[in-house]
């Protein structure tokens, strides 16, 4: 093990709780979870120890697969391709880091970035490797990410997210709706879409939320202020390609758009603006601003 290797390991661990299936051992129903993963791969983690019950025990890969059990494992990823833009710390106390994200870093390891993340950055940057996010953004979204930074008082600040205790204020480009009175509000019920990584609005009970408002009129896009109500996934932009408007660099809505790998050029014109609220511990009003800002439509 390299003397960077426990910084890495305690911020790409991912989590599986193990579904019904008929395989007799862990070894067999990974290898049939997750086929892109080589049988040699799996049998390379285990000899590491990078698949763990979730008190960090190795497993072994004959040990039983049990349904509902619990494990993490630790992903390696080839050539992870570097991502060109850099994150800001702008608060950091006991309690809190509050970073202003770029566009395209993902905040948590999956997929094809491990070390290429907001979380693996920040563990370098502070060597605090109890750091968590409280939520999440998009990939391709940019702005305010909240962090805890100890174990003891997180539960406090998630329950604030979970309550919606928290303001969290938007900016968007997107094409111009002239027919629309704003303000609106767009609720919708949002459901699992096709490929699994997009999100569709179906008939039903709302379960979102959003209220939209404009800022600024040009003629063929306008500077949308956005805040979502409720936080399901992909929400706000569901919601403005819902309305007729998708946000502009948007590649999953309306259309699923393939974007080459490397193709910083068309940044989604989606900004968390503000994160507001009352500290559970304190009292104090908490209000944090991005300090970035978006292209707009001339560069999209």
């Amino acid at each position: 093990m390299t003397a960077s290797e426990p910084v890495a390991l305690s911020i790409a661990a991912s989590r599986l709780q193990l579904p019904p299936g008929p395989w007799d051992c862990l070894l067999d129903g990974l290898c049939a979870r997750f086929p892109r993963v080589s049988r040699s791969q799996w049998l390379q983690r285990f000899a590491l120890g990078r698949v763990q019950d979730p008190q960090g025990r190795a497993l072994q890969p004959g040990d039983p697969w049990k349904v509902g059990r619990e494990i993490r494992y630790f992903r390696e990823v080839a050539d992870e391709q570097r991502i060109p833009f850099t994150e800001r710390i702008i608060h950091h106390d006991e309690e809190l880091l509050v970073v202003d994200k770029p566009h395209f870093l993902p905040v948590m390891p999956a997929g094809a970035y491990v070390h290429q993340t907001l979380l693996a950055r920040l563990v370098a940057a502070t060597g605090n490797t109890d750091l968590v996010p409280l939520h999440r953004l998009d990939r391709l979204t940019a702005g305010l990410v909240l962090f805890s930074t100890r174990p003891a008082n997180r539960d406090a600040y998630q329950r604030l997210f979970r309550e919606r205790r928290i303001e969290k204020i938007y900016e968007a480009w997107a094409p111009a709706l002239p027919v629309l009175s704003f303000p609106i509000t767009r609720r919708s019920r949002l459901e699992p879409g096709t490929p699994f990584h997009r999100m569709k609005e179906s008939q039903g009970e709302a379960n979102s939320e959003s209220w939209i408002e404009v800022i600024d009129r040009r003629e063929a896009c306008w500077h949308y202020r956005l805040r979502p109500l409720t936080g399901r996934k992909h929400q706000l932009r569901l919601h403005m390609s819902g309305l007729g408007a998708p946000i502009l660099g948007d590649d999953l809505y309306p259309d699923l758009r393939d974007r080459p790998p490397g193709d910083f050029t068309q940044p989604l014109q989606l900004l968390a603006r503000t994160l507001s609220f009352s500290d559970p511990f304190s009292g104090a009003e908490r209000h944090f601003h991005s300090g970035m800002r978006l292209a707009g439509p001339e560069k999209v």
